[in-house]
């Protein structure tokens, strides 16, 4: 039998309203169960992380968990009995309907304190946390053409940049319609990233994704970006490393200089979630969402899948009708794109996250968007559509971890928070930190893990721990490298939508 620590809980009650506690420790039957606020006696075993119940409840009846329905009672359930798949279930459905409410004035929160990290400032007023030279393909045809480029100038041009990288992907032909726009307009939108002092863009010359149409639907600083159709230069390799070599010389001039929270984008993403993610990773990302919003910067939160059940949550943040309209179409878009092809809404949790705790997809989103914070909904974005105002964005791309975390770079993210409960390796085109909600992974992968939230459950309090996120925060967006930066992890990945010719 686990023991728990001294003067620490068994278990916890996210929401007075709760129905179940959320354990802390494995438990064998029998054993008496502490929360601050309820003393049972577990009937079962149940593992750590996942819920026991708090009283009993009817087949049929709605279970509640941060104070929301997060399943429905599949059979009877009794007082200390563990809740999970065996005996609670979805009530997720498809397309839902949704009535606009004006939404409250909000509490005056005062003055964000005042904070400044060290960046580069671009012509069009954005600010970059990196200053490096991006190799972005219009089709996999070229994909080892660039990476050649890059490794041949990286070496050239190492501690002149911050880094020579090539963003390869295997699409950019055989596509069609939307499916051939999300994909132009995601790459158009990589090109005219802030933390790119310089672009290059290798084209083949044939492919559906021509090089011309590409670029001129990206609003780019043409001192910045170069480009070539790789059958139309005689010698491809040497073409790309010579046009870096120029672009370099710009860079040189570049200095990183002080700038407000209000310059910073931030990305929020979560993957291999576990119970604990939406206790102590979220909630406290939800911190830095919030500071950065009233500090007039922009965060923004995607991985649409992981709103279902929550959605309402965040609409009631909206600022207008026109966000809460927006918010709601796009969720019905979403679930439309599964129920099209004969796939159920809630086809999620993971098997990763189920053996973490996680039931149903309604919980899983409700701790999901903790990750956003309080702050006020200023805009949705559909697929490689870029921010455009400040305050908190919805972002329209799946959960899928490399999809959108590269979208959220594309949308113009320049720092990724990434909350994880089971850990990955993964990322993405733009530095990303990564959170475990337990200490236990941020032990067993130092090399993965920036920061430890798990410290949580054990008695830190969220006021220091949110201090010193934020001081990370600053720290990476002025330079200091995240785990995936020096492991060398940066991946791309596009949401292929369409049929392939």
């Amino acid at each position: 039998m686990g023991m728990a620590e001294p003067d620490l809980p068994d278990a916890l009650r996210v929401h007075p309203q709760d129905d179940v506690l959320v354990t802390l420790r494995e438990l064998q039957p029998g054993e008496t169960v502490r929360s601050a606020s309820d003393v049972i006696v577990a009937r079962t075993s149940v593992p750590r992380g996942h819920k026991i119940a708090i009283t009993a409840l009817a087949a049929g009846c709605l279970v509640r968990k941060y104070g929301w329905p997060i399943g429905r009672a599949t059979r009877d359930i009794a007082q200390g009995e563990h809740v999970h798949t065996h005996n609670l279930a979805t009530t997720l459905t498809g397309h839902s309907d949704y009535t606009y409410t004006p939404p409250a004035p909000a509490a005056d929160a005062g003055q964000p304190e005042p904070h400044t990290f060290l960046g580069y400032r671009r012509r069009d007023g954005r600010v970059g946390t990196r200053n490096e030279l991006w190799i972005v393909c219009t089709v996999g045809c070229v994909a080892r053409t660039a990476q050649r480029i890059a490794a041949i100038a990286g070496e050239r041009l190492r501690g002149k940049v911050d880094g020579v990288y090539a963003l390869t992907h295997p699409f950019g032909c055989s596509q069609l319609g939307d499916d051939l726009a999300h994909t132009r307009r995601l790459l158009a939108s990589l090109v005219t990233h802030p933390n790119a002092g310089g672009v290059l863009v290798v084209g083949l010359g044939c492919e559906s994704n021509q090089l011309a149409a590409l670029l001129g639907t990206a609003d780019f600083d043409p001192e910045r970006v170069r480009s070539f159709n790789a059958q139309a230069v005689s010698d491809e390799v040497e073409a790309g490393v010579g046009a870096l070599e120029e672009l370099a010389g710009l860079l040189a001039r570049d200095v990183r200089e002080p700038c407000p929270l209000s310059s910073l984008v931030l990305g929020l993403k979560c993957g291999g979630s576990d119970a604990f993610s939406g206790l102590t990773a979220n909630p406290l990302v939800g911190r830095m969402s919030t500071e950065v919003a009233r500090a007039g910067g922009t965060p923004i939160l995607t991985e649409i899948p992981e709103t279902f059940g929550a959605e309402q949550l965040l609409m009631a943040r909206a600022v207008d009708r026109n966000v809460f309209e927006a918010v709601g179409t796009l969720v019905n878009d979403f679930k439309d794109y599964f129920t099209a092809a004969g796939q159920p809404v809630s086809e999620n949790p993971s098997p990763g996250n189920l053996a973490g705790g996680i039931t149903t997809l309604e919980e899983k989103s409700l701790g999901a968007v903790q990750k956003a914070g309080d702050a006020p909904l200023t805009q949705v974005l559909r697929y490689g559509e870029r921010v455009h105002r400040p305050g908190l964005a919805l972002l329209e791309a799946p959960g899928n971890d490399a999809v959108s975390g590269t979208a959220l770079a594309a949308a113009g993210a320049t720092l990724l928070l990434f909350t994880t409960g089971r850990g990955t390796p993964l990322g993405f085109p733009a530095p990303t930190l990564k959170i475990s909600s337990n200490s236990a992974l941020a032990q067993a992968k130092p090399r993965w893990i920036d920061f430890d939230a798990g410290t949580l459950l054990t008695g830190a309090g969220m006021d220091e721990r949110s201090h010193a996120l934020l001081d990370l925060i600053v720290a990476t967006a002025s330079g200091q490298p995240t785990c995936a930066e020096r492991n060398g992890e940066r991946e791309l990945a596009i949401w292929k939508t369409g049929v392939t010719l």
